[in-house]
């Protein structure tokens, strides 16, 4: 049955969000999500509206913009966006959109420029984004003020960006409170002195809430991730059920040695979006490799002991981390359709290691190729029995996939506090 389709016609915008809040409001607690949700085309553009573009995103590395007119390129959604480097070290937010006639300006992934230039008709900004130079062409009256690059709201934090696309961002203490502590968390890694080792980009068929539910639960990895299973403890809480006696005095025996070096390693949640803890990996592993050791010889900051476990950092609704002693893994997802997402993972080092000296990039990325390729058939299998006639949403454990129904359950309060909001025009995904 085409749900949208039994709202009046004259009001398809409203239909859209009527239904959409329908389904969150009529939804099981604690199972998966109804089918539409996961397929189609105008809730996956109202999942853009009401969430990509009102929600804080992860958007990059602080060390990928270094220096002034540095700069890097995103698509979110139908929105391009590009962060540039400028005065003093302040990084600057935009829409990547020209104010003559709509063109991206920045059509490079990353660069460096000393001002920001569209090349169709080369208007100029700075990097501040003020209009510089719009030709001898315009008016007399043409104010050169009123046309600067559109901004975007920028927070960086532990050398992390977020970005938010709302005009007006909602006040979110928690989220501030999760800024604050990421710095003390990454604080012992030096991500003011990291850079990007390597870097990889996946495709994945499916919808991006099944790739976040994917990353958020262990119950599946045992039996699809054995080179992540060389190294990961599938749980990193010793009130978890899995959890065993020797863990518990693994944990006590780490936490022990990190209190030593003033470093945090708390369970902490910031509501059901943010999440921070530092966790052991396996007995006898140190990193996540092959091997279970250092991938990097030159260690992250100034630390000299390689133990630090893993530092396990979620933000919803596009990333999870994992921060070791030697380097950092991070993933970022973006979605491209209803059935379609970009995963961009990228392994930091400390920016003072040298490649094929202090590191292998080929063999640091062995483990998470092998796991995002996993994960992708993973979702893709899962995106397909959806798409079934067959489909029901199913019961979720609480004891194994408590992450899931958390992301589930925050997925449903944001959108639904958005869709009591005014309406807006609704664009439906390209392609």
């Amino acid at each position: 049955m085409n749900l949208i389709a039994s709202f009046p016609a004259h009001d398809q915008q409203a239909a859209i969000r009527q239904t959409a809040a329908a389904l969150l409001n009529d939804r099981t607690p604690g199972f998966s999500l109804p089918q539409p949700l996961y397929t189609d085309e105008r809730l996956y553009a109202l999942d853009m509206q009401e969430i990509f573009a009102k929600e804080w995103l992860f958007a990059g590395h602080d060390c990928e913009i270094p220096g002034k007119g540095n700069f890097m390129t995103l698509q979110v959604a139908n929105n391009p966006v590009v962060l540039v480097r400028g005065d003093k070290g302040v990084i600057h937010g935009f829409h990547n959109v020209c104010r003559h006639r709509g063109s991206r300006v920045c059509l490079a992934e990353k660069g460096k420029v000393a001002k920001l230039v569209c090349p169709y008709h080369q208007w100029t900004y700075e990097l501040d984004g003020r209009l510089l130079f719009a030709g001898n062409v315009m008016n007399d009256d043409f104010d050169m003020a009123a046309y600067g690059l559109k901004p975007i709201q920028v927070r960086s934090a532990g050398g992390f960006i977020f970005i938010n696309l709302a005009a007006q961002p909602v006040n979110d203490p928690l989220f501030e409170a999760f800024l604050t502590d990421l710095e003390t968390y990454l604080a012992p890694h030096g991500m003011d002195n990291v850079k990007v080792a390597a870097e990889s980009h996946i495709v994945e068929e499916a919808n991006w809430k099944l790739v976040v539910e994917n990353n958020r639960e262990c119950y599946h990895c045992n039996g699809s991730h054995p080179e992540l299973m060389n190294s990961l403890l599938e749980f990193d809480n010793t009130e978890d059920p899995r959890a065993t006696p020797e863990y518990a005095a693994q944990v006590a025996e780490a936490t022990a040695r990190w209190d030593a070096q003033g470093a945090a390693w708390q369970l902490k949640y910031f509501g059901r979006r943010n999440r921070l803890t530092r966790t052991p990996l396996k007995k006898g592993t140190n990193s996540m490799t092959l091997d279970g050791q250092p991938a990097c010889k030159r260690l992250m900051g100034n630390l000299r002991d390689p133990r630090m476990g893993a530092l396990r950092i979620l933000h919803l609704p596009n990333s999870w981390n994992h921060v070791m002693g030697d380097h950092a893994v991070t993933f970022r997802i973006l979605p491209l359709g209803p059935r379609q997402t970009l995963v961009t993972s990228k392994w930091l080092v400390h920016k003072d290691a040298v490649e094929g000296v202090d590191y292998d990039p080929v063999e640091m990325r062995k483990v998470w190729d092998a796991t995002n390729l996993q994960d992708r058939k993973i979702t893709e299998d899962n995106q397909r029995g959806i798409d079934s006639l067959a489909y029901q949403p199913g019961p979720y454990s609480q004891s194994f996939e408590f992450g899931v129904i958390d992301f589930v359950d925050w997925y449903s309060e944001r959108m639904l506090s958005h869709l009591e909001e005014e309406v807006p025009a609704l664009k439906l995904a390209q392609g």
